[in-house]
């Protein structure tokens, strides 16, 4: 019996493959954590046959744990990191290493290119604010730096793409990357003025057709059989990018529209359902992005800020330095129990915290490659607990500053990610955005958005509609309530936030151009 949807999410920091059943429960998770290389001047790489391997013992692995799970199995879903560019030649090759969204070599270049007055044209036809996170600029970058790694290069794809081809001999994308990086996000389609203003048009021949993973598919081959331990032929479904699969399994879609949702991980994911094209919402500032989702003239407007669980790593890597320098050995759970503690212990309100720790910069809702973190504020009377707390404070912010880039915010934002565990982060974000704040049981959103499109695709649900109400409703939480005095003390504080950032843009670009001494590393 065909009783099983693998959902495979090869994400930046862990790879993962999750079993389900039909209905949408989770029965077992496999992964491995995910590995690339930082260079000197930004750059972030990763090794596409290594990617393959790692996600291939993944789904290896879960026959470890679930009996005859390549007979059971109805399809296998993939999503995966977004952005970034991963090349392969005629032969099915990689050409190079992949460029990941995390790179930020075309930083300045992006600049550039933002400057030009037809960006605004770009930006009304996809949606989305030009980075250096995206392939049209990374391509742009290579074109300019390292022409002849083109010429090699017969196909450009993204990291789930990748994948798909291996499981399948297929080279394509999804609508969602394949618009909101070239295409008109209106009619889901390529768009020859895009390609013109990012000056690609000669090398428009690298894009692979878009394929809607809710209706078409293709079966796994027999060397991908022989390495993912699935059995030949078994249907393999290229969902869309991983921040939409995230929003979708955590409950994005509300037949309500007055839902966003929230991820904390490594990068801070905002976003609001836009029911039709006419429902979105194109800023002043030329920033964030519209994500065709797998429903019918459906999209998620979606700003995305840089760092988020970023900054409260680096953070609780100063308390283990300066504890494993005192002979104290604390475990990263004990360090994130002991940060609600110091949270909560500290006043709110006290300091300004920029959480633009990624050496890319900033995104959302503006965008600068420069842009760093940093406190305002701190005098002798502040403690560690008060940079934890501000920390926290930060990451709220930048949601608030998010969400209004795209309108209003929403009434109800359902959390997901590591961190939306934290009960100090869920009371600050719900005080920050005067939000009711949800979260969802379920751990592993992205693999089950994918997963989800299988079942629609396969014909298990009718509708998404339909597979929602079994696989998101029943697992979200009750709603928690803002605190009334609390968001007055933010609604007073945010100004600054949004004033801080825009003041240190100048001071942030004479600090990446200042002279450095020879050797020296960022």
């Amino acid at each position: 019996m065909k009783d099983l949807l693998i959902g495979i999410d090869a994400g930046t920091s862990v790879i993962k493959s999750v079993a389900f059943d039909l209905s949408g429960r989770q029965l077992a998770v496999t992964s491995v954590n995910n590995s690339f290389v930082t260079l000197e001047g930004g750059g972030a790489e990763q090794d596409l046959d290594q990617t393959w391997r790692d996600m291939a013992r993944t789904v290896r692995d879960l026959a470890t744990k679930i009996p005859d799970v390549a007979q059971r199995t109805a399809a296998v879903a993939i999503t995966g990191q977004g952005d970034g560019t991963w090349l392969i030649n005629r032969d099915g090759l990689p050409v190079g290493r992949a460029w990941l969204w995390l790179d930020a070599r075309a930083g300045h270049l992006v600049d550039e290119m933002r400057a030009d007055p037809r960006d605004r044209t770009r930006f009304e036809l996809t949606g989305t604010g030009l980075n250096s996170c995206q392939q049209g600029a990374q391509l742009a970058f290579m074109k300019k730096n390292d022409p002849d790694m083109l010429k090699q290069a017969a196909t450009a794809l993204h990291c789930k793409d990748w994948l798909y081809f291996k499981m399948t001999g297929e080279r394509a994308t999804d609508p969602s990357e394949g618009t909101f990086t070239f295409g008109d996000f209106r009619s889901r389609s390529y768009s020859d003025e895009v390609f013109d203003i990012l000056d690609l048009t000669t090398h428009r021949r690298l894009l692979p057709p878009m394929i809607e993973g809710t209706t078409d598919h293709h079966p796994l081959s027999r060397s991908a059989a022989g390495e993912t331990g699935l059995l030949e032929g078994t249907p393999v479904v290229l969902g869309y990018v991983d921040m939409v699969m995230t929003a979708l399994g955590a409950g994005l879609y509300d037949p309500s529209g007055n839902v966003g949702c929230t991820v904390i991980g490594s990068t801070g994911i905002h976003t609001r359902f836009a029911r039709t094209p006419g429902d979105v919402v194109l800023n002043g500032d030329g920033s964030g992005y519209t994500i065709a989702m797998p429903i019918p003239g459906g999209f998620a407007q979606l700003q995305s800020n840089m760092a988020a669980t970023l900054n409260i790593d680096w953070l609780l890597g100063l308390a283990r330095d300066v504890l494993t320098a005192g002979g104290a050995e604390l475990s990263r759970d004990d360090l994130l129990k002991a940060l609600d503690v110091w949270v909560e212990g500290s006043e709110p309100g006290s300091l300004v915290y920029q959480p633009y720790i990624s050496l890319a910069g900033e995104r959302g809702p503006f965008v600068a490659p420069d842009a760093r973190a940093g406190f305002i504020g701190l005098s002798v009377k502040h403690g560690f607990g008060d940079l934890a707390r501000a920390v926290l404070e930060g990451l709220a912010f930048a949601a608030r500053d998010c969400y209004q880039a795209m309108g209003a915010v929403p009434g109800e934002i359902r959390l997901s990610g590591g961190a939306a565990r934290s009960p100090s982060l869920r009371r600050i974000i719900a005080a920050a955005t005067r939000a009711k704040v949800r979260t969802s049981s379920r751990q592993e959103a992205g693999a089950a958005g994918a997963a989800m499109m299988a079942a629609v695709g396969l014909g298990v649900y009718r509708s998404m509609d339909d597979c929602a109400a079994e696989w998101v409703t029943p697992l979200l939480g009750d709603c928690d309530a803002y605190d009334e005095a609390l968001s007055q003390t933010y609604d007073a504080l945010f100004p600054s936030f949004v004033a801080a950032h825009q003041a240190l843009r100048p001071v942030w670009k004479a600090m990446a151009h200042r002279p450095r001494i020879s050797g020296a590393q960022e």
